[in-house]
C-alpha cells in the first residue's frame, strides 16, 4: 500500500467532514420543509465537492474514490424519490 502523509486521525476526520455535512443538510432540509429528492440532490452536490477538495487540496485519494462513487448513487436515489413523488400525485 504506498504511503501517504495522513496518519490515521486525519483519515478519520477526513471521513468526519462529508458525514457531519450529510447530517446538517439533513436536518437544514426537515426544518425548512425541503422535498426529499432536493435534499438528496444537495448531497450528492456536497459529495463531489468534497471529494474535488480532497483530491485538489489533500492527497487522501482512498476518500476521494469513495465520494466520487456515492454522489452518483444520490443523484440517482433522487431521481427515483422524485418519481415515487410525481405518482403518488397523481393519484
Amino acid at each position: 500500500m504506498p504511503h501517504t502523509d495522513i496518519d490515521l486521525l486525519t483519515h478519520l476526520l477526513l471521513a468526519l467532514y462529508p458525514a457531519a455535512a450529510f447530517f446538517f443538510i439533513e436536518v437544514a432540509c426537515r426544518f425548512a420543509g425541503i422535498p426529499a429528492w432536493r435534499k438528496h440532490i444537495l448531497q450528492g452536490l456536497a459529495a463531489l465537492a468534497f471529494a474535488i477538495a480532497y483530491v485538489t487540496v489533500i492527497d487522501a485519494s482512498g476518500i476521494a474514490v469513495a465520494l466520487f462513487i456515492f454522489a452518483p448513487l444520490l443523484f440517482l436515489h433522487a431521481k427515483n424519490v422524485k418519481a415515487r413523488e410525481m405518482v403518488k400525485n397523481q393519484e
